[in-house]
């Protein structure tokens, strides 16, 4: 508070001292302000602009996407679809467009000229002399038909049966199914699953979809469903479980999900699904696990047989396991830069720059090495190789430049918490430098999580654990496949249909989706 000159110090040095307190303290406010100023900036961003520290061409067109992906027509008719040569700067459209994939069936659909024009003006008869064949493509919606599973039943005409040798009418038997005495087959389960899993198409839509082609289907019917093909799977689960864990790179992240009916917890409480990323390269595993805590008993759990390098984000969580001497902990680099990405788009518009752009600069050298590596399609010993010859001297120069900016920003700033965050993780990120195999962030894992997250969006949340669980087990099933290069709706079905009469381990191997991948490639 200001005073009153007549309360002010004679005395020069009380003065003087009193000056630089009010000084101090203005300077600390202006520092809070500006502080304020960046966070207000930043939350304006995340709720206004792309989220990510360059923007996706999807969300870009996201509310103008007829008028951004049109092109010029080929021809009168209006057809589109040319193919795009790039040569240098410039890109040239080859003429025509893109042929037609010539697996998918033809239809042909016949044209001809009127009767009375095929003779011609001097009389005689004219010759068809050859054909014209344009294509289009065309859709057939989806379906409902009914399977009708008739056995044949037997009996001996001449003694009809015996107490003795057994009974007296023999039937043949029901083939196992996925759900037993369900009307449900294989492909109504198969593209239930891929409806709400893989396209975000929550229950409650899917009711109302289905009197469109003649069935009706309760939400409840639906949900019990799902729980039980999660159950089904459960063995797939438990063998790819295995698989991931007995190799020695994994990645992991977590994300909310929220449980309504969930023992001693509010509705609104937030509960996790967490998400490991891993298995040998040619056989990528991607697990989610559903769990009501976000504790680091969650990962120990997880993680008690896994042996090897494990790749996550900064969160405190992971701390507990990364403290074990047959694990080694790995940050992400990607965290990093986008923590100097924020600091960056939060400064006023003017004048941007400072140690915010230096430090992504810097961070983006490194993974301009990492696209290089990519584009040049080098495995794990020559990436090391690539990474010693270039890399290494620029986290040697960050790191010198890390050390001068320390201290040079206020902390509690976003360029201060990029530099801490930076400087505190700095052990684990500088670990890529040691193996090739080991990726500089946790973006994969990142993006097996993020068709979760999208579907999250439009169901909100699960009605109980059971439900939660499931929804893990699918998301499991159906993210490995697509890792696999599997069509998920096709391999689901193969699984529903195949997986009731798996007896041993090796009939469930022969299901897993890398398997499911080769043998359709040896076809």
């Amino acid at each position: 508070m200001a005073k009153a000159v007549q309360d002010l110090p004679n005395d020069i040095d009380a003065l003087k001292a009193l000056v630089l307190a009010n000084q101090q303290q203005l300077a600390a406010k202006d520092n809070h302000i500006a502080i304020l100023e960046e966070k207000l900036r930043l939350a304006s961003l995340k709720r206004f602009s792309a989220s990510s520290e360059q923007a996706h061409d999807d969300q870009l067109r996201l509310f103008n996407e007829a008028e951004a992906t049109a092109s010029a027509p080929d021809d009168a008719t209006g057809t589109v679809g040319d193919d795009v040569t790039v040569v240098g700067e410039h890109a040239r459209k080859k003429p025509g467009r893109r042929p037609l994939p010539d697996h998918l069936p033809r239809r042909r659909i016949e044209h001809d000229i009127p009767e009375d024009a095929k003779v011609c003006a001097c009389g005689s008869p004219k010759t068809k002399i050859g054909e014209e064949i344009s294509e289009q493509l065309d859709i057939i919606p989806a379906r409902i038909q009914v399977l009708q599973h008739v056995r044949f039943k037997y009996a001996c005409r001449a003694c009809e049966g015996t107490d003795d040798d057994g009974p007296t009418v023999m039937t043949a038997p029901m083939p196992a199914q996925p759900i037993p005495k369900s009307n449900a087959s294989p492909g109504l389960l198969a593209y239930i699953v891929i409806a709400k899993f893989c396209d975000g198409l929550p229950l409650y839509r899917l009711e109302k979809m289905f009197p469109r082609i003649g069935v009706t289907l309760l939400r409840a019917t639906m949900a019990y469903w799902m729980i039980r093909c999660g159950d089904l799977i459960e063995p797939l689960i438990v063998r790819m479980d295995a698989i991931q864990l007995g190799h020695n790179i994994l990645q992991m992240d977590e994300t909310t999900v929220q449980v309504l009916k969930e023992k001693g917890r509010a509705p609104q409480s937030k509960s996790y699904m967490w998400v490991r990323r891993g298995g040998p390269p040619d056989q990528p595993v991607i697990l989610f696990d559903y769990d009501p805590s976000r504790g680091g008993d969650v990962p120990a759990r997880l993680l008690e047989n896994f042996r090897g390098v494990l790749q996550t984000d900064g969160y405190e969580g992971y701390g507990g396991v990364a403290k074990r001497n047959d694990i080694i902990s790995v940050g992400c680099l990607a965290h990093a830069r986008r923590k100097f990405d924020e600091a960056l788009k939060a400064q006023k518009k003017k004048g941007r720059g400072g140690l915010a752009k230096e430090g992504f600069d810097f961070i983006q050298r490194l993974y301009r090495i990492e696209r290089e590596a990519r584009e040049r399609g080098l495995d794990a010993n020559q990436r090391k190789a690539l990474r010693d010859e270039k890399a290494s001297p620029i986290w040697d120069e960050l790191r010198q430049w890390l050390d001068g900016a320390l201290g040079q920003v206020p902390p509690k700033s976003l360029t201060g918490k990029a530099l801490a965050y930076l400087d505190t993780q700095w052990p684990r990120l500088i670990r890529v430098l040691d193996d090739g195999r080991i990726e500089v962030d946790n973006n994969r894992c990142e993006n097996a999580i993020r068709p979760f997250v999208l579907g999250r969006k439009a169901w909100l949340f699960a009605d109980t654990p059971a439900g939660a669980k499931a929804s893990a087990r699918l998301y499991s099933l159906i993210e490995t496949a697509k890792a696999n290069g599997v069509e998920p709706y096709a391999y689901l079905k193969h699984v529903f249909q195949s997986l009731p009469a798996a007896n041993t381990e090796a009939d469930i191997d022969a299901l897993l989706p890398w398997n499911i991948a080769k043998e359709r490639t040896a076809k």
